[in-house]
């Protein structure tokens, strides 16, 4: 079902926002009222609100800024598809302006946040624009990449690979020349193919970091679907992300980046504060995987990561998931042991490794993308 009074207009407009929707009350409000509020002005914009199926309230919320704002918002409804990739790429499919936006449900948007991006890449030529992201509540965001307003940053170098969420302006006609598309058998990180290989295929990248543009926000009960999404889905959606970088980028420094940030956020991730709360079977289930990951994409890239990660994932290649249950939730220093011969060998010295100017671009600390770049990922 679609609603919405955008057919009549004959100029396209400056920006499409695609909002992917599922149950995201009562967040949802302070998202479309940030809509409403912006200073490029309903004529330049439209609205694509896809409604996953919600049953909280949400279907009721949109119509009722639908019939308040008729040629602002047009709304399409579909089943429950398990993921935000069907519900963006369906926006996609209607979207006419001359660039596309993804808005998180949850989030919302500095009043002149669309007004000053869309200025921004129209005086650079950009292709792909980040806007500067800050957390609402125990939301993790990146800040690396967004030091600074450039009219163009490197693919590697300048923190990109650690912000490889959707929430950024693109070019449309750069996603549909080279046919761009979520895919949509990955219920999570469905975002970070669909970013990276934008971000490939793009002429310049550009960043508008002077000031707040985008508010991510945590919600209270933790139910964006990156945190729902359980820990074996989390490993297949990971093995994807590989397989993407593989895909779109040739061996060397590039790659290497990437695959870094993969095994420093997803896979790492997987032995975080519920790793020890699974059952015995899926957390060997979860280690295979990891070793699997690991003997395939971790030559010349795991050694640069921080030491209690290398050591988390070490633990995971010999298949020590009952070493791993015993320790704490996070990736840091160590306060309870179980294994005392655990204890030594993660108290043994790691030789720092030097810096490499391109493989190792970045200090991940205070540099980590929004926790699983689909919080719909980061």
């Amino acid at each position: 079902m679609t609603t919405g009074a955008g057919a009549g207009v004959c100029e396209a407009p400056d920006v499409s926002v695609v909002v992917a929707v599922y149950n995201t009350m009562p967040y949802l409000t302070r998202c479309l009222d940030s809509l409403v509020e912006q200073t490029i002005g309903q004529r330049r914009m439209e609205v694509l609100l896809v409604d996953d199926g919600s049953t909280d309230g949400s279907t009721e919320e949109i119509q009722r800024y639908a019939a308040r704002h008729p040629g602002l918002f047009t709304t399409l409804r579909q089943p429950n598809s398990g993921g935000p990739a069907a519900p963006s790429n369906r926006g996609l499919e209607v979207a006419g302006g001359r660039y596309v936006f993804f808005l998180g449900a949850d989030d919302h948007l500095a009043p002149e946040a669309l007004e000053r991006m869309v200025t921004m890449a129209d005086n650079c030529g950009s292709d792909v624009l980040l806007c500067k992201m800050v957390p609402v509540g125990d939301r993790t965001v990146p800040t690396g990449v967004f030091t600074r307003t450039a009219p163009a940053i490197r693919l590697v170098g300048d923190g990109l690979p650690w912000a490889l969420s959707n929430t950024k302006l693109f070019r449309r006609s750069l996603i549909e020349e080279h046919g761009i598309r979520y895919d949509e058998t990955m219920p999570a990180f469905s975002d970070q193919p669909f970013v990276l290989e934008a971000c490939v295929r793009a002429s310049r990248i550009s960043v508008l970091a002077d000031q707040p543009h985008y508010f991510a926000v945590r919600r209270a009960d933790s139910s964006n679907i990156t945190y729902r999404a359980g820990p074996l889905t989390r490993l297949r959606c990971t093995e994807r992300l590989f397989e993407a970088t593989c895909r779109l980028l040739a061996p060397g420094p590039l790659r290497d980046a990437f695959h870094r940030r993969h095994f420093h956020v997803e896979v790492c991730q997987l032995f975080g504060p519920d790793f020890a709360a699974l059952p015995p079977e899926e957390r060997q289930a979860v280690c295979t995987g990891a070793a699997r990951l690991i003997s395939a994409y971790g030559d010349g890239v795991l050694e640069r990561l921080d030491p209690p990660r290398r050591r988390t994932l070490e633990l995971a290649r010999r298949g020590e998931a009952e070493a791993l249950a015993g320790r704490p939730a996070e990736a840091g220093p160590l306060r309870t042991l179980r294994h005392s011969a655990l204890a030594r060998w993660l108290r043994t010295p790691v030789r720092p490794l030097p810096r490499h100017p391109d493989t190792d671009p970045l200090d991940p600390r205070g540099t980590h993308p929004v926790r699983g770049a689909d919080a719909v990922g980061g």
